[in-house]
């Protein structure tokens, strides 16, 4: 079981109030109407799998309802952090933007 600190209510929470919201800062096409459809395709279906750092999004379902990012070793399930989103995202730069 997973422990998340979320950011907005500021308080330490079970996974089970929690609801998984898929990988994090998915990089969107730049121009969408020249984009073709394999481009889009990768876009809307295609996901890491890694076996260690993960950015994924989760959902504060029975609490805040907010979205925040959470950094999760996907073998050992330990938690790096809790984020908002903009947060999350100045810590993923940071990181260059990879586990």
């Amino acid at each position: 079981m997973f422990v998340f600190r979320c950011p907005f209510c500021h308080e330490e929470r079970e996974e089970e109030e929690f609801a998984y919201g898929g990988e994090a800062f998915i990089a969107r096409p730049e121009d969408p109407d020249t984009t073709d459809d394999a481009a889009w395709g990768d876009y809307l279906f295609m996901r890491k799998n890694p076996k260690g750092w993960h950015w994924e999004m989760w959902s504060h379902a029975t609490g805040c309802r907010k979205f925040i990012v959470v950094k999760r070793h996907t073998a050992t399930h330990a938690i790096a952090g809790a984020w908002t989103l903009a947060e999350g995202r100045k810590v993923y730069d940071a990181e260059g933007g990879a586990a």
